[in-house]
């Protein structure tokens, strides 16, 4: 037990680390509430189950000794922060309604669907969080409490939820600055803002060596 709460323990620090998919969390929060922010976390939880069972597997490893195959990866997180950052950031300048509006009238709609494949995508092609699940979690792996397979499945059912918490926290701080109803342009800003964050995301991921 005292293993699994250390774990817990550094699991959570890792997870609040600001990155594209809380910060995705924390926009789908203002402009789409609490519940569809809620479907994107799925939409991330679903794609570091897939990484847990990849490692479990043994197939982690091989992917993460794979140079090229973390090459594609890295290119094709970069491509999609772009194409996500720009086209946040481009519906600021389209005049009409920005993507986040505060009032139920003005709000646009996102299905619940769209709004999880877009967090699987980003978490699935980021190479940080397939070292979070090569690099990190071994760590905790100890021969004392059992074999390896098993270890991993209870290490990445922690660490799931350290990553609910920690996204669920993001939703909702999106959604209390959704109730406070800020102006068009003070939303207009936010956007922009948040546009500019994923493209420098983006951009840092490009110029990583890993």
């Amino acid at each position: 037990m005292t293993w699994a709460l250390v774990f817990f323990g550094a699991a959570v620090l890792v997870a609040f680390t600001p990155g594209a998919n809380n910060l995705l969390g924390l926009h789908h929060g203002m402009t789409q509430g609490v519940w569809k922010g809620l479907a994107g976390l799925l939409g991330r939880l679903a794609a570091f189950m897939m990484l847990i069972a990849a490692v479990a597997a043994g197939l982690g490893q091989l992917l993460a000794a794979s140079e090229g195959a973390l090459t594609v990866i890295k290119w094709a997180g970069v491509a999609y922060l772009v194409w996500v950052g720009g086209r946040l950031l481009w519906s600021t300048f389209r005049g009409g309604r920005t993507a986040l509006v505060t009032g139920p009238q003005n709000t646009e709609s996102v299905p619940a669907l769209r709004i999880a494949r877009k967090e699987f995508v980003v978490a699935i092609t980021n190479p940080k969080a397939i070292l979070i699940f090569t690099a990190f979690v071994p760590q905790f792996i100890d021969a004392a409490h059992g074999s390896f397979p098993v270890q991993i499945a209870i290490l990445g059912a922690v660490y799931l939820l350290a990553e609910f918490v920690a996204g669920a926290t993001y939703i909702g701080a999106g959604a209390l600055v959704k109730s406070l109803r800020l102006s068009r342009r003070a939303t207009r800003n936010v956007d922009r803002g948040t546009g500019v964050v994923l493209l420098g995301m983006a951009g840092a991921l490009a110029a990583s060596s890993s």
